[in-house]
């Protein structure tokens, strides 16, 4: 549950910038997709973008998680000891 928020937090946040950065330059009303133009609500499509701006965010911390973890996580092995004691 901690990487879960750990992810969801911080992309919530990338993804709020991201938004307004996005709809600073571009008007929902005249927005077009696939050549076709979008007849959402302009709210709508806030909701829309948001959604998918927050997804590719998380996307990328959850890749990052998934690249960090260690031998012992990916074969499921116990946590190797930490011997303190140094050799004489």
């Amino acid at each position: 549950m901690q990487k879960l928020v750990l992810v969801l937090w911080p992309s919530f946040w990338v993804a709020v910038v991201a938004e307004a950065l996005f709809f600073t330059v571009i008007d929902p009303a005249e927005f077009y997709l696939f050549g076709a133009q979008v007849d959402f609500s302009p709210i709508a499509t806030y909701s829309i973008g948001f959604v998918g701006f927050w997804a590719i965010c998380a996307a990328s911390s959850f890749a990052t998680l998934f690249y960090m973890r260690t031998p012992q996580e990916i074969n499921h092995l116990p946590p190797r000891p930490h011997h303190s004691a140094h050799l004489h």
